[in-house]
């Protein structure tokens, strides 16, 4: 575990010092600076540290090792090589003035909170690709609920009367140098709907591993339900956005709630059993 929290702390300085980079210029000038090569090279590293420290988390000698706060780091992790990737194809490094923060936050609970729980039946091959189809999905609707607060606050941003650039402060300078909603809002879609095949494929191979494990299909246990919430939610936000062209605050909405509900079925009641736990053991 040691060497587990060592990693998620230098994930998360390495985090926190990029970001303080990226956002010191929003408080001199109406601008983001491009992540360069070096720049992009400084973050991949932020993400590999990030990595070994899930990596000497999650797999432990006697199986495999998760809690709430690896959960959320490991969907951070995720989502972050999604945008490392995705910014070769659209520069977004906008969007990094919200991600870094997070990340540097997410790094620092799972140093703050490594006790969990070990995953039963840790040795089969389904189980196994089901945990990995399962954390994929869960990273790429963290980074577009993400996406969808960024656009939330840049919205009510763009309803505002418009300050001069003197009059702006840090938060409405980062605001002013953001990419237009549009372009914003087709990325989101286009997360979405990766993130819900990916979620989709996760809910069939849940049906697969229980139907090996348990000899039924759908336990009725709140990871089931909360994640067939999700998939609903999203499938009803895609249905509208193709039939009646939902676009704007209420696609916002419904991708929020689809992002409520998957973070429910993964950290819920986990959540409040390990901390009591934890508070016990400090005690």
């Amino acid at each position: 575990m040691s060497v587990s929290i060592v990693f998620h702390l230098l994930a998360a300085l390495a985090y926190a010092v990029l970001g303080i980079a990226l956002w010191r210029p929003i408080a001199r000038a109406n601008d983001v600076r491009p992540t360069g090569a070096i720049g992009r090279s400084c973050l991949l590293g932020a993400i590999a540290l990030h990595g070994i420290g899930l990596a000497a988390a999650i797999i432990v000698p006697t199986g495999l090792h998760l809690s709430w706060a690896l959960a959320l780091s490991a969907a951070m992790w995720l989502g972050m090589i999604v945008f490392w990737i995705e910014n070769f194809l659209l520069r977004l490094d906008s969007l990094l003035l919200l991600l870094l923060p997070i990340a540097a936050l997410v790094s620092l609970l799972a140093a703050l909170f490594p006790h969990g729980y070990l995953v039963p039946h840790a040795s089969n091959d389904w189980l196994r690709v089901h945990l990995l189809i399962a954390m994929t999905a869960y990273g790429l609707i963290t980074v577009a609920a993400l996406h969808a607060m960024l656009m939330t606050v840049l919205d009510r941003h763009l309803h505002r009367p418009i300050a001069s650039a003197g009059e702006q402060g840090v938060i409405g300078h980062a605001m002013s140098a953001m990419p237009p909603l549009l372009i914003l809002e087709s990325l989101l879609f286009r997360l979405i709907w990766i993130g819900f095949g990916v979620l989709t494929l996760t809910v069939l191979t849940g049906i697969a591993v229980s139907l090996r494990l348990g000899g039924h299909a759908l336990p009725m246990d709140h990871k089931t339900v909360f994640t067939l919430l999700s998939w609903a939610t999203f499938g009803v936000l895609l249905a509208g956005r193709h039939i009646q062209g939902w676009r704007g605050r209420v696609a916002l909405r419904w991708t929020l709630a689809g992002f409520a509900f998957l973070l429910l079925s993964y950290t819920g009641s986990r959540f409040v059993l390990e901390v009591i736990l934890q508070r016990g053991t400090l005690g």
